[in-house]
């Protein structure tokens, strides 16, 4: 077994440029394992100016000077911040509110439709079973209250770190773009100098993580101004909280698209019931969803990795189990990172790897 094990570590872990990879990247996520909640404006504020800085490469490769680049997009990014807090939050909040207070009474029109059920087809269900399924969404519904509840009585925390955001996030996205060059040789003076096979992997991920962010933003937006416009014109109540958890679900590759069909349609069928206008809503919400998968997806991510669909959703339930929203947002990049690292890896010619992901 000691002989197994002596041949295996040999095999791969013979070079030493693999085991400084593999030290750092140990390293890399202990750190955010560990710290990852403290340092939480400092990764906000990195993922950020790694999407608006596209523009500001753009803008001095049209040789304008350094600085006035980075003042530049730093505007643009606090005019679209102030936007989206001056205008979304406000909208959403009131609608949110809004459907707080209507739940108890579309709880209680369902009620009656489920009670009307046994009626009707009382070889499929009985009354048992409806008053069984009333208690429990009554159970639920008073759970829900109890959140709401206990998460208003500690707003005051929340509030206070929600405003931490709002001053350290843009402070350290300025810094970012504008030091960006000076942290870049910073890092790489403490990287030992044979780094070929750090490079070989940073090329690949650079280019991967860039196209996925940036993707997957333009994604984001699309459908939720797409899915907006067609509740609007629908009619549906709360077309701006349902638009925003259409628009997020995309961050969630297939299973997104499937959870958040469910509150359209029951906020669909509490307004309209088993109606056309309520058919119309669901071939609206499934010609966005069947335009994103089939044709915004691969325009935008055309030049993105293409991994098995068994990896990607390991990916999402291992690093959001990890990380949250940030680790189900990240995980396709991750899980293209751990193939980049492992297509790189050194490994002995005869060793033949199936290509899974």
């Amino acid at each position: 077994m000691l002989k197994v094990l002596q041949d295996w570590m040999q095999r791969y872990f013979s070079d030493e440029e693999a085991v400084v990879l593999a030290v750092i990247l140990v390293l890399g996520f202990t750190v955010i394992l560990a710290f990852g909640r403290m340092l939480a404006p400092v990764l906000a504020a990195v993922v950020i100016a790694f999407l608006i800085q596209g523009l500001q490469g753009f803008l001095e490769r049209r040789r304008v000077p350094h600085l006035f680049a980075v003042w530049l997009v730093y505007a643009l990014f606090l005019g679209i911040l102030a936007l989206f807090l001056l205008v979304l939050v406000p909208l959403l909040w009131k609608q949110l509110f809004t459907l707080f207070n209507e739940l108890p009474r579309m709880l209680g029109e369902w009620q009656t439709v489920l009670l009307m059920l046994p009626e009707r087809y009382p070889e499929m269900i009985t009354e048992e079973q409806v008053l069984k399924i009333i208690e429990a969404s009554r159970n639920e519904l008073g759970q829900l209250g109890q959140w709401a509840l206990t998460f208003s009585l500690s707003g005051l925390p929340v509030l206070v770190n929600v405003m931490i955001y709002l001053v350290l996030v843009p402070i350290l996205v300025f810094f970012f773009l504008k030091d960006r060059r000076r942290f870049y040789f910073w890092f790489r003076a403490y990287l030992p100098r044979e780094r070929g096979l750090m490079k070989q992997v940073w090329a690949e991920m650079n280019k991967q993580i860039a196209n996925y962010i940036h993707g997957k933003v333009v994604e984001i937006f699309i459908t939720g101004v797409a899915t907006y416009i067609a509740f609007v014109v629908l009619g549906l109540n709360y077309a701006a909280l349902l638009a925003l958890l259409v628009g997020l679900s995309v961050v969630v590759p297939y299973i997104g698209a499937v959870v958040v069909t469910v509150p359209v349609a029951l906020i669909g069928l509490f307004q309209w019931g088993w109606s056309d206008q309520f058919i119309y809503l669901m071939v609206a919400h499934a010609i966005i969803q069947g335009l994103d998968g089939n044709v915004l997806v691969p325009l935008l991510f055309s030049e993105a990795v293409n991994l098995h669909p068994v990896a990607i959703i390991c990916a999402v339930l291992l690093f959001g189990g990890l990380w949250g929203f940030w680790g189900v947002f990240f995980a396709i990049p991750l899980a293209t990172l751990v193939k980049a690292v492992l297509d790189a890896w050194p490994r002995e010619p005869d060793v033949k790897v199936s290509p899974l992901m």
